[in-house]
């Protein structure tokens, strides 16, 4: 069989891609050599934003290109949060104010961006006095402050909304396939691409010989992110790299941190970035940093750059917070693919959106971009697919109801133009702000788990409740948790392997549930409940066991785990060795202030620099 089109890369932008062709009536695969979102994509900041530093630069460098990413991520925040509705929410984000002069220039910015969004926005932005601020945000630094200016964006949950995407494109006929990695590109007598050999990488992890097999494709697209170039080198080895790699580094700390449906933005750093402070799955997520970086597989954050942040975070909580490096949960870095346009006179200029090029042998490259504006580059990259490879878009005439009932209506006509602004997601039809009541009366979960379930999964959390063990309590009824921390059961476990393509213990800790990224400790301690529950449904023998354990904790030194718990054995964990603290960290409630032994560290940055962009960096310009 031939496909009109074969993705290469299902994060964000392969599986967008995949999507807008699938509901164009193409036949389009899409192959992963990983997981879905299982690079850039899961280690967002997980904001869903127009950009208002990008709309200040636009304002003063009177830069119409910033001005017009910040317009169509605008746009696309509001589709984004329609077609996704359980996956992402609005969030007040506040701009503290520190001389009573930037009041009125923090406000034209904010009443600016509330006039962009137009009738795509949702609540006008609006100012605190300084005790309705404190009120809001009670570990704001009280010296010092005048007021603040609150304005909306959106929040979402990054790696779900990413595995709903490719999994909806699979409802609507794509082919789409995880860890299975593209070895060489295939091209006809004429020099143009015709194909891709594939090897399936879960055959090596089970002890077997990987099956090598091609693809066959009237045209190929290349969304893989910071990998990019490795994939226009295999079609060309002579091209010039158009990928600056830059890492953000992110870190988690307590939900104490912040309040639950407010975040922060601190628009004066230390060296004139910005950084977040979100709330985020009963946590606080803290970022980010901006620096080159090299490109790898799992990048760790640095110590440095973890320094970094807290510094700033200290900066503007107030005095009495202690921020200690023993408080942070979890610590990742992303790679963003920021990119140079190869036609660009000025070849040293990056650009933040995205870039479609296409090569001689015909490969289409999509890359750039933000997680915000994913379904507009997916849009623009079938259109320039469909003219390149002059391929025959038609209505899905017997598309499959999403939502899986008679009495709900996918909304969307698909009659072969792109419509995936208004292509719910799978999940999004049945769901409701108050579903969680009646999954609680049903099944008889805990309410934290049943919100949890519903803001997840969206009307799929009928069946994860179903897939759920009995507690043999009188309550909870269903949902043996997986961490006593968190919501997250067993039910979402079996739910993974099932109905969304988990084949590692990491796929299920990272992006399936997001425990892996909430609290790098906890997750050591879960992975025996989740490699036993994998291998239930999946018949692993103990070898399998055993290369999951290895691979499962090699990955979560780059999610912040210790150095030392690094070489831990199952054995220890299950007897809860791997938990243990000295007495001098017990006297700190467990947590400790500075620790023996940080993370693993990759960091490229000597002690005592900033781990962000400077002027002579390469990235910057």
């Amino acid at each position: 069989m031939e496909y009109d089109l074969l993705v290469i890369g299902s994060g964000a932008t392969g599986s967008g891609i995949a999507l807008d062709a699938a509901t164009r009536g193409l036949r389009v695969a899409v192959v992963e050599r990983d997981d879905f979102g299982s690079g850039t994509s899961s280690k967002s900041t997980k904001l869903v934003h127009g950009g208002v530093r990008y709309l200040e630069k636009a304002v003063w460098e009177l830069d119409y290109n910033q001005y017009k990413l910040v317009k169509e991520a605008l746009r696309e925040r509001k589709y984004f949060l329609d077609t996704a509705p359980h996956l992402s929410m609005w969030l007040p984000i506040m701009l503290p104010i520190e001389k009573w002069w930037q009041a009125p220039y923090f406000w034209a910015g904010t009443k600016f961006y509330d006039f962009l969004a137009g009738s795509e926005g949702i609540e006008s932005s609006y100012f605190l006095t300084k005790s309705k601020a404190l009120d809001a945000f009670p570990m704001l630094k009280k010296n010092g402050l005048f007021g603040a200016l609150v304005y909306y964006d959106g929040a979402h949950n990054d790696s779900r909304m990413n595995v709903s995407l490719a999994l909806t494109a699979a409802l609507y006929g794509a082919t789409v396939v995880n860890h299975l990695e593209v070895t060489g590109l295939e091209k006809d007598a004429s020099g143009k691409l015709n194909g891709a050999r594939v090897k399936d990488l879960v055959q090596e992890k089970n002890g077997k010989k990987a099956e090598e097999f091609t693809i066959r494709a009237k045209g190929i697209i290349n969304a893989t992110g910071p990998f990019t170039d490795s994939i226009r080198k295999m079609d060309d080895q002579k091209v010039d790299e158009i990928v600056a790699p830059s890492s953000g580094v992110h870190v988690i700390l307590p939900g104490y941190y912040s309040p639950a449906n407010m975040g922060l933005i601190d628009p004066k750093t230390s060296d004139g970035r910005v950084i977040f402070f979100l709330p985020w799955q009963g946590n606080t997520i803290a970022g980010t940093t901006d620096a080159p970086t090299n490109i790898t597989q799992n990048p760790i954050a640095g110590e440095e750059e973890i320094g970094w942040i807290l510094a700033e975070i200290r900066g503007y909580l107030a005095p009495d917070i202690n921020v200690r490096r023993g408080d942070v949960l979890a610590a990742w870095s992303g790679i963003r693919p920021l990119v140079r346009d190869p036609k660009a006179k000025n070849t040293e200029s990056l650009v933040r959106n995205h870039l479609i090029t296409v090569s001689d042998s015909g490969l289409i490259t999509c890359a750039g971009g933000k997680w915000t504006t994913y379904r507009q580059m997916a849009e623009e990259t079938v259109d320039e697919a469909i003219k390149l490879y002059k391929l025959s878009p038609g209505p899905v005439t017997h598309a499959p109801r999403i939502s899986g009932t008679e009495h709900i209506d996918d909304a969307a006509t698909l009659d072969g133009t792109c419509q995936t602004h208004q292509v719910r997601l799978l999940g999004a039809h049945g769901y409701s702000k108050t579903l969680f009541i009646n999954l609680i009366q049903h099944f008889g979960v805990e309410t934290e788990v049943a919100r949890h379930l519903t803001e997840s999964y969206g009307d799929r959390a009928w069946t994860v409740a179903a897939l759920s063990a009995p507690t043999e309590k009188r309550f909870p009824v269903r949902g043996i948790r997986i961490s006593p921390l968190y919501p997250f059961i067993d039910g979402e476990v079996r739910y993974a392997v099932r109905h969304e393509y988990a084949q590692t213990a990491v796929d299920v800790l990272a992006r399936r549930t997001r425990l892996a990224f909430l609290n790098a400790q906890a997750a050591l301690e879960a992975l025996p409940t989740i490699i036993d529950l994998m291998a239930e449904e999946l018949k692993w023998d103990r070898k399998r066991k055993e290369v999951e354990w290895k691979d499962t904790v090699q990955f979560l030194a780059s999610m912040g785990l210790a150095k030392s718990k690094l070489k831990v054995t199952r054995k220890e964990v299950e007897s809860g060795k791997a938990g243990e603290y000295d007495e001098h960290e017990r006297k700190l409630y467990s947590r400790h202030d500075r620790p023996a032994d940080t993370m693993e560290s990759d960091s490229k940055i000597p002690p005592g620099h900033n781990p962000v962009v400077g002027k002579d960096s390469p990235a910057n310009k």
